[in-house]
């Protein structure tokens, strides 16, 4: 695998096996939860290790227990959050998700303040990832799109805009915390998804994933990120050329392009996080410092994504029947397909 144009096989054989001794315990820990789980017969709640579950993250944790979109583990030891988005159904971005997501992101914020004498981050890695095999988001609700459009109904599609712009800011200025937040892409990155995934300070992909802004099929663009994402890490030029083509990119395409950081073998996405966290731990003082500078050469501003939402819903309420028909055809494409993985669209 590549970071950066470098082989994190680079790093010492101890330190790789060390690697991945912690990353085997930890999915053993988050397992033995989940199994936990579904013999109490409860939802989709946070599967955190035990070993965070001290008298100062007691509070935090129990915040989380009516979450119903996302599941999430924690690695005590190198202190990395792993977020997985579940939605039920088709794995498209609802607003539930990005409900949940803020709601989780603004926990992050004030569990900072609370432990900020302690002078030790208690968390250094925000990982987003995602349960369903192929797949890491298929981007927007459309179904909820093509209702909310023909009762043209402005108010809740600029509420939908605004709350997924809401997360995706929030991801790409880490929270304004000593945090770095990484995508893990193991799948199909589309529309809402791509938007999420470059949104992280870093970009993890396997090979086999597949990113792609597919809004043009149906005569509307990507509203909550992609243009600013994209402009800022390789230029306006080249994020038009993708908005407007609307074609799929591979995850080598997109590395060579600098959209993605680190290049993993299928199968091996996971063990990539741990071995950057191995190779760059001891630096993490430092990667901060440099995605704060991205910040300040390159600042995206909330204002200037909610501007951006609000000519999405204009540019959404003026489809007409034929581009919505377009969008279902579309949206009934992918409930295909997750039905032929075994799950109800």
């Amino acid at each position: 695998m590549r970071v950066y144009g470098q082989s994190l096989e680079s790093t010492k054989s101890g330190d790789s096996m060390i690697a991945r001794a912690r990353f085997a315990t930890a999915r053993a820990a988050a397992q033995t939860i989940e199994q936990n789980r579904a013999l109490d017969g409860r939802g989709s709640v946070v599967a955190f290790s035990d070993t965070i579950a001290t008298q100062d993250h007691g509070g935090w944790l129990g915040r989380f227990d009516g979450m119903s979109q996302l599941e999430l583990s924690f690695d005590d030891q190198d202190k990395v959050l792993w977020c997985y988005m579940n939605p039920p159904g088709r794995p498209s971005v609802t607003l539930q998700l990005a409900r949940e997501s803020r709601a989780l992101q603004g926990s992050i914020q004030q569990l900072f303040h609370e432990l900020s004498d302690d002078g030790t981050p208690p968390i250094r890695y925000m990982v987003w990832s995602s349960k369903l095999p192929g797949i890491f988001n298929l981007g927007g609700d459309l179904r909820l799109f093509a209702e909310l459009i023909r009762r043209r109904d402005r108010e809740r599609l600029f509420e939908y805009a605004g709350a997924c712009v809401d997360v995706v800011y929030a991801n790409a200025v880490n929270l304004d915390l000593p945090l770095i937040t990484v995508s893990l892409v193991r799948g199909d990155a589309l529309g809402g998804g791509f938007e999420a995934a470059i949104s992280s300070n870093l970009v993890i992909s396997e090979r086999s994933a597949k990113f792609g802004l597919p809004e043009m099929l149906f005569n509307l663009f990507p509203g909550m990120g992609a243009y600013s994402l994209i402009a800022r890490r390789i230029g306006s030029a080249q994020a038009e050329r993708m908005i407007l083509s609307g074609r799929i990119y591979s995850a080598e395409e997109l590395f060579e392009l600098g959209l993605v950081d680190v290049l993993a073998d299928d199968g091996k996405g996971e063990d990539a996080v741990y071995e950057y966290v191995e190779q760059y731990g001891r630096r993490h003082s430092a990667h901060c410092a440099v995605y704060n500078v991205r910040k300040r050469v390159n600042p995206i501003q909330h204002e200037e994504l909610i501007d951006i939402a609000k000519i999405w819903v204009d540019a959404a309420l003026a489809l007409d029947e034929s581009d919505l028909r377009r969008m279902e055809r579309l949206a009934a494409a992918q409930d295909r397909r997750i039905t032929a993985l075994g799950r109800n669209a």
